[in-house]
């Protein structure tokens, strides 16, 4: 069966398909998954034994500059892979408006969301067969039941994986034992005080171990040197690809992190990942998997699953939701998910 799965973003969205992909494969087993991903996330599908092609698409870019777009023939090209073939099944798992063109223009019967379930109604639409699917699920439950309504089989009650193939990533760029510490993200309301950072960090070098400061941004690679600074065992990383920064988590002893798509690429890659939230929310969205614990924040207005804090940054810890989400709590609890490792 020759599936097309249109997942195109963001990072933890694409991740959250990976274990609906794995039953996928096991209740279908002749199952091949071609998928349509943003230019941005191609690496990960790949990494997944169950897809033999990756279409990647650049939305984003091309909502930009159309007119560029259109004259690079980017898009030309990339409607003539998407064309190229006829499928048994085109699942759309975004459903939104911006995947619904894709979904429409491949060739084969289209199945996604239906009206009252997808996060943008009206690309129900475009389906040829909707599935109903309760949104007071996480996200990846609300995945395994729509491949199950699309593929014909119902979900298990196991939990299955993500299923990424490990030998399909590169080197890693650290050797040793190391922690990874994820500490960007781009909403400022995410991101745990630097002085809880620098605390945790403390607290590494006294237990002996390194850790590791990954970036994004120049913004992140500007926080990373501000918590390393006067600490021999913390060491900010190189600029790393997607692929790169895989390779980078899955060899770590634990890691600790931010509400970001990075966080979540620890998790699915079965690492033991401690996830701190305090202005959103992880019942529908947050990280899923066997080795991971969420930390939340217990503030009267948390989760406020605004961008920025409401609140001056007045007090001794901004946002104040992380006030008692401190650093010995954070260490005790990495402390315990390593042990159960």
């Amino acid at each position: 069966m020759k599936l097309l799965l249109v997942k195109t973003s963001s990072l933890g969205d694409v991740l959250h398909a990976l274990p609906a992909l794995t039953e996928a494969r096991a209740r279908v087993p002749a199952l091949e998954c071609h998928w349509v991903v943003e230019e941005s996330y191609a690496a990960i599908p790949a990494w997944h034994p169950a897809v033999t092609r990756v279409i990647p698409v650049a939305l984003r870019r091309w909502r930009r500059a159309p007119l560029a777009a259109l004259r690079s023939r980017q898009v030309p090209d990339f409607l003539r892979q998407l064309r190229a073939q006829r499928y048994d099944c085109v699942l759309d798992a975004q459903g939104l408006l911006k995947t619904a063109p894709v979904t429409l223009l491949a060739r084969g019967p289209r199945v996604g969301f239906d009206r009252r379930s997808a996060r943008e109604g009206l690309a129900a639409f475009v389906y040829d067969r909707a599935v109903p699917v309760d949104r007071r699920q996480h996200a990846v439950q609300r995945l395994r039941v729509l491949f199950g309504g699309a593929l014909g089989y119902r979900p298990g009650p196991d939990q299955p994986d993500y299923g990424i193939d490990r030998t399909r990533l590169p080197p890693s760029v650290a050797n040793g034992d190391y922690l990874v510490f994820l500490h960007g993200s781009t909403w400022p309301s995410k991101l745990w005080p630097d002085a809880h950072w620098r605390a945790l960090i403390e607290r590494a070098g006294q237990a002996g171990r390194r850790v590791l400061l990954p970036w994004g941004d120049a913004a992140e690679r500007a926080r990373a040197e501000r918590l390393a600074g006067g600490h021999a065992h913390a060491q900010v990383l190189a600029p790393l690809r997607l692929p790169e920064l895989a390779a980078t988590l899955a060899g770590a002893q634990g890691v600790i992190g931010v509400d970001s798509g990075p966080t979540h690429l620890a998790t699915a890659l079965g690492v033991p990942t401690l996830a701190l939230y305090g202005a959103t929310d992880p019942e529908l969205t947050g990280t899923w998997g066997a080795r991971q614990r969420r930390a939340q924040a217990v503030y009267p207005c948390a989760p406020c699953l605004r961008r920025v804090c409401r609140f001056a940054a007045e007090g001794a810890v901004h946002p104040p939701c992380y006030g008692q989400l401190g650093p010995d709590a954070v260490w005790a609890q990495l402390g315990e998910l390593l042990e159960a490792a």
